[in-house]
């Protein structure tokens, strides 16, 4: 399959929602044997805009968000791993992992933009907090995560100190859940076609297919 016209795909997220990560991952392998041209762009979302900075035990927080026991959380882990591991993502869930508030990552992800590594530092971002455990709430592990794709780190933590995106980012975030987005991953194909949620690789084979008839 190929189309004249390069797919857009918004992807409305969080770096510590791993059903982002998954979902992005699944979309990826449906993408590689089309031949599809495409352009994504990530978009803001907070799962916790009202937790503390010091965040949660992630454990913890399931149990209280969803109700979940013990015992279902934990195969809730292991089949995201094992999912995870298929699409060559690595999830390292441990016991004393913690959920963060994100705004600050977001705030970092839009002025990477501005440089044209949104795309790196998200993955980054991605893979500090699921592979390696990295605290998202602390601004010096944000700033490292962005030298470590090549970006200034002290500009980073100036960023993050004067707080010169906040603005941006609420607006946007807000903007999205005036349209009705308050689950992620959120994806939109060509601004008009919304698919909610970690569809899997065959769905999103089917998506894409159905997207180039139309485009035809």
């Amino acid at each position: 399959m190929t189309t004249t016209q390069n797919l857009r795909i918004d992807i409305v997220s969080d770096v510590v929602c791993p059903w982002c990560i998954i979902g992005y991952r699944q979309l990826v392998k449906a993408l590689e044997p089309t031949g599809i041209a495409h352009e994504i762009h990530w978009h803001p979302f907070e799962l916790n805009p009202g937790m503390s900075p010091d965040g949660q035990n992630l454990r913890e927080h399931v149990a209280e968000k969803f109700g979940t026991t013990p015992d279902q959380s934990e195969q809730s882990r292991i089949r995201m791993t094992e999912i995870g591991a298929a699409l060559g993502f690595d999830f390292r869930f441990a016991s004393d992992m913690r959920m963060h508030n994100t705004f600050n990552v977001h705030q970092l992800l839009h002025w990477a933009d501005a440089q044209g590594r949104k795309h790196d530092l998200k993955l980054a971002f991605f893979s500090a907090h699921f592979t390696d455990r990295q605290n998202l709430s602390d601004n010096a592990v944000l700033a490292d995560v962005a030298a470590q794709i090549g970006l200034d780190r002290s500009d980073a933590l100036a960023v993050l100190a004067d707080q010169r995106f906040a603005r941006d980012v609420r607006e946007e975030e807000e903007a999205w859940l005036s349209q009705g987005i308050n689950a992620v991953p959120a994806i939109i194909f060509n601004r008009r076609h919304l698919v909610s949620g970690a569809q899997g690789v065959e769905n999103y084979t089917r998506i894409l297919a159905q997207l180039v008839q139309m485009q035809d």
